[in-house]
């Protein structure tokens, strides 16, 4: 027959043993947890040149994820971009265009408005007025980008030497003043960036790159001018990378790759956990 102590101290060791299990168990269960979610939308009908980088970036954000520990879902639902949904969104990502649907835009905005992150690429700012991309949805491109239509655009696609505008913002730690992009279709905005007092501009084109395109139309090579390419709205958690259009040969295959450049991802790494309000982990 066991005495009482006995008994009392298998009971103390039992409740330790089940208190130890419980807390590596939850221990696991938050290692398991993603530190942050991740949601792409994209078209997926648009031309080959954004659909080679679409392709591209679903590759590159996937391993990222697995390597820094948040999770990824990209998807061409744009009916997903509801309230509901939203709401288990740290971020927000548009890879190849913008919804047009009322209900999606009127998402989208109070998901914004309310804290939520967002960052777009390249054709996810294009609009012109008027063209078959009207540009009526003035909050999102006047307010929230800043940088109303569309002007023009450099053509081949071709890489550029981009200047940090913006060295103590925490997106941009460690990069050099100047680097190589991978090559891109840049773009040209209606509005003055610089003139907005609510916009930081993060990156511009150095003016090391003119002449910038091969053209052949003289319109398409730019030999002077201010270029923002990425930047960021004071007023809301958003970035939008201009970045995001490969050149392809004459039988579509593909001659570049937007994250062919190690800055340029670092840069976009950043931008993503600074959204998340996430650090990077240590590679």
């Amino acid at each position: 027959m066991t005495d009482p102590d006995t008994r009392s101290l298998r009971h103390r060791l039992l409740i330790l043993v089940l208190g130890l299990c419980g807390a590596i168990t939850a221990v696991a269960a938050e290692a398991r947890a993603p530190r942050f979610r991740v949601v792409a939308f994209y078209n997926g009908k648009v031309e080959e040149a954004h659909l080679s980088f679409v392709r591209e970036a679903n590759r590159w954000f996937s391993e990222t994820a697995r390597q820094d520990g948040f999770s990824y879902e990209a998807t061409t639902d744009w009916n997903k971009l509801e309230p509901g949904f939203l709401s288990h969104c740290q971020v927000v990502l548009f890879l190849d265009t913008r919804p047009d649907a009322p209900a999606q835009r009127a998402a989208l905005r109070e998901y914004i408005e309310r804290g939520g992150a967002w960052m777009g690429f390249h054709f996810a700012g294009f609009a012109l007025t008027p063209s078959a991309y009207p540009q009526d949805w003035n909050w999102y491109h006047d307010e929230f980008l800043g940088s109303g239509s569309y002007r023009g655009n450099t053509w081949r696609p071709t890489s550029a030497v981009l200047r940090v505008e913006a060295p103590q913002h925490p997106a941009l730690r460690g990069l050099p003043a100047t680097f190589t992009a991978a090559p891109n279709e840049w773009y040209s905005w209606e509005k003055d960036l610089r003139q907005n007092p609510a916009v930081q501009i993060l990156l511009a084109i150095d003016p090391s790159s003119f002449p910038l395109g091969t053209g052949p139309k003289p319109h398409e090579i730019w030999h002077e001018g201010y270029y923002p390419v990425v930047w960021t709205n004071r007023n809301y958690r958003m970035a939008y990378v201009n970045m995001g259009h490969n050149d392809l040969g004459e039988e579509g295959s593909t001659l570049s790759s937007t994250f062919a450049s190690a800055t340029q991802n670092q840069l976009i790494r950043q931008l993503l956990h600074w959204l998340a309000g996430q650090e990077p982990l240590r590679r």
